[in-house]
């Protein structure tokens, strides 16, 4: 049986993302990685909030954090430290859900594991118990859907192929890379380094290095260069969010890149293990804008002057018709199809 930490590196093993110890939450601390493999320590769930928005952890790591912080919650009620108050993790809900606004899976999970707790609540059970298990029910499912979408991510890529990927792809591309080097398959892969928070520089290539890949770091304006060179065969990215009519958001510089590959003939597959079926069109697609001042600096040292004028949208948003296939849990499905594959308006987590 196949387990999914036998492949992750570091960063990407469950207990390294986000988990409680004694009374505090902890999370993986990203912003210092590869040079420092530290925890950022929480005890409040403002803390935790604090940590998502300050990109202490990013991707699928802040759904980790932010149920870590409401398991924490419901632990100290069932402790007797915390009246019994359903309002309190409505009120929680809503602040995590606040701190990255484009991704909604964090919104959606958050209102699933909110409407299990308040119901034993209301039973006057042991609410911990009862997030607990949400939990480990979402990590079981997490699970099989990120080794469903490599196991078709991986027949895509062929033996010589070079995959360009953009930001970090997290589980579902590692796996991919993985797999398809369990098949024997030789691949390089080209990551951009992903200003201005370089996720590519200290997070993809470092993580495609510990699990043994070809990775090569490269430049955010390179990789139309490499494709008119030949050395990219497909584009894979992980995806924040896709919409039920096949537009999907990831970070800025994505569609760039599709428009790119869809000039030089190169296709390009977008992992989503839950698409938002309840959005339609790249209008209901809310595109966090970051604080300008990021985008001056690198590493903590200034790029320009002080009274530079800057500009941060984080996500662009890549349209269907430049999309080969959105790689999902279901199957490899043609963005005009998720609404067949899915049901217009259902929850697909």
């Amino acid at each position: 049986m196949r387990h999914l930490s036998d492949y992750m590196p570091f960063i990407l093993k469950k207990e390294n993302i986000a988990r409680i110890e004694g009374d505090e939450v902890l999370i993986g601390n990203r912003s210092l990685y590869p040079f420092e493999k530290s925890f950022f320590r929480c005890r409040e769930t403002e803390d935790v909030a604090w940590a998502i928005e300050k990109m202490v952890t990013q991707g699928g790591g802040p759904v980790r954090a932010a149920m870590q912080a409401m398991l924490l919650l419901a632990k100290r009620m069932d402790e007797g430290r915390l009246p019994r108050d359903p309002a309190r993790f409505a009120q929680a809900k809503e602040r995590l859900e606040k701190t990255r606004p484009t991704n909604t899976t964090m919104a959606r999970v958050l209102e699933l594991m909110v409407s299990a707790i308040q119901e034993s609540l209301g039973k006057g059970a042991c609410c911990g118990e009862r997030a607990g298990a949400f939990i480990a029910t979402y990590e079981s499912r997490y699970e099989e859907r990120a080794f469903a979408m490599a196991d078709i991510g991986s027949s895509l890529i062929d033996d010589g192929d070079g995959v360009l990927t953009m930001c970090f792809a997290e589980t579902s591309f590692i796996l991919t890379i993985a797999l398809a080097m369990e098949q024997g398959k030789r691949i390089k892969v080209y990551t951009p380094e992903t200003r201005p928070y370089l996720q590519g520089a200290r997070l993809t290539a470092p993580c495609l290095e510990e699990i043994g890949a070809d990775v090569t770091l490269i430049t955010d304006n390179m990789p139309a260069y490499l494709m008119s060179q030949g050395k990219i065969q497909k584009y894979m990215t992980a995806v924040d969010i896709a919409v039920s009519d096949g537009w999907v958001a990831n970070k800025i510089g994505t569609y760039q890149n599709a428009i790119s590959a869809a000039f030089h003939g190169i296709p390009y597959f977008p992992f989503s293990g839950d698409p938002d079926m309840r959005k339609v069109g790249r209008d209901s697609i809310i595109i966090e804008r970051r604080d300008p001042e990021e985008v001056k600096h690198l590493r903590g040292l200034a790029t320009t002057t002080d009274t530079m004028k800057a500009y941060y949208p984080a996500f662009d948003i890549v349209p269907p018709h430049l999309i080969a296939g959105i790689i999902t849990p279901k199957g490899l499905i043609s963005p005009y199809l998720l609404k067949r594959v899915y049901g217009e308006g259902e929850s697909a987590l």
